[in-house]
């Protein structure tokens, strides 16, 4: 092998290990810091407000498992209710034409959601209603966890969305007036901020791009690319919408191992076959990508979007494009490192099937980290 060629090979090796390196060690961080909800309603000479919050992302301000079982008896949310009422009046400021409020009543409770973790109740309830404007800035964010995401959405009595924003440490406050100009732009912010939530979260989301590079490192040619791409977009967009209107439910607690076992899978089958291409792939990435979409939908379900039947259509199809888009962009930056590390027969029968062993060990830490340590 002449000298340009050697050359080539190293930045091929160096630039595919350090991708899958930098996937290896940031496990931890493949899925979003922390997500909340606030849903507003008015209705006639009153504004209601129900903040529903993750236990573990209040703990570092209100204090209830004091024994810190995992298990919040009643003594201890007695004990600790008034202290939570406090911070359910601290954590957003509401303002109508001008005029800060303060909420004429207060209820908290906790209950164990389906996903087996505890997740906190706030109902809120504002005397009057706003006539010119309506400002509402969450007080918490800077408090909570780097990165974590508050979604806010208004309706009326008819339970038709009047606004709906993405709120996060940078952008606490948000602006309702009257007219169709402000409605407008309120759906244009919510499109922009759930395509940015989309294409971070699969950028971030390293089991779903472990399952996709492990596809694509046994691919031949482009027409593989796209039909795996392409089958892999059609499978969890269906079960995306599925979950998002309600008409589909899997509890994370399948759908989350699944994940897992999918990148064991594809993994260990890559190594099993040499390395070669395997034909109609796009079968198995499409049963595979159903799976995916039940975890992409979690985001979603986790910012409340569809409750009730409304609000869904702007986070739904501008989330999944920023997830297709995010997608893409890892497949036009990998591919053309694994098209020439296929070039040299050599490289290949000796670095896909490292590369894909590192996959599955990968899948094999987040299934165990799922089920055993969960």
């Amino acid at each position: 092998m002449n000298w340009p060629l050697r050359r080539l090979s190293k930045l091929i090796r160096v630039s595919v290990c350090t991708l899958l390196l930098s996937t290896l060690l940031t496990t931890t961080f493949a899925h979003d810091p922390g997500l909340s909800n606030v849903d507003m309603k008015l209705e006639g000479n009153r504004l209601t407000a129900q903040l529903v919050y993750n236990y573990v992302d209040l703990e570092g301000q209100v204090m209830v498992d004091k024994d810190q079982d995992r298990t919040i008896t009643p003594d201890e949310f007695n004990a600790a209710k008034p202290q939570l009422e406090q911070f359910a009046r601290e954590a957003i400021e509401v303002n109508f034409d001008g005029n800060v409020l303060q909420p004429s009543e207060v209820q908290v409770r906790i209950a164990r959601a389906e996903d087996g973790r505890d997740t906190a109740y706030f109902s809120l309830v504002y005397p009057g209603a706003p006539s010119t404007s309506l400002f509402v800035q969450s007080r918490i964010l800077n408090l909570l966890a780097r990165g974590h995401r508050e979604y806010f959405k208004l309706t009326n009595a008819g339970g038709q969305t009047i606004a709906e924003r993405l709120l996060d440490a940078e952008n606490t406050r948000t602006e309702i007036t009257a007219g169709e100009l402000s409605a407008a732009l309120g759906r244009w912010h919510t499109f922009k901020q759930f395509l940015l939530l989309g294409i971070e979260h699969i950028l971030l989301g390293f089991d779903h791009l472990c399952f996709l590079l492990a596809l694509l490192l046994v691919a031949s040619n482009l027409s593989s690319v796209i039909k795996i791409v392409t089958s892999f977009t059609i499978a969890h967009s269906i079960t995306l919408a599925l979950a998002a209107f309600d008409k589909v439910s899997l509890s994370p607690g399948i759908v989350e191992p699944m994940i897992a076992v999918s990148i064991v899978y594809v993994g260990l089958e890559n190594i099993w076959r040499s390395g070669k291409e395997i034909e109609g792939r796009w079968l198995l990435t499409f049963a595979f990508g159903l799976i995916h979409g039940f975890g992409f939908a979690g985001v979603l379900k986790e910012l409340n979007i569809g409750a009730g039947g409304s609000g869904v259509a702007i986070p739904l199809v501008s989330f999944n494009l920023g997830v297709e888009l995010g997608q893409l962009a890892i497949a036009l930056l990998v591919w053309p490192i694994i098209w020439k590390l296929r070039q040299k027969p050599i490289l290949a029968s000796r670095l896909i099937p490292v590369f894909s062993l590192l996959v599955a060990i990968a899948g094999g830490y987040w299934l165990i980290q799922r089920t055993i340590f969960t």
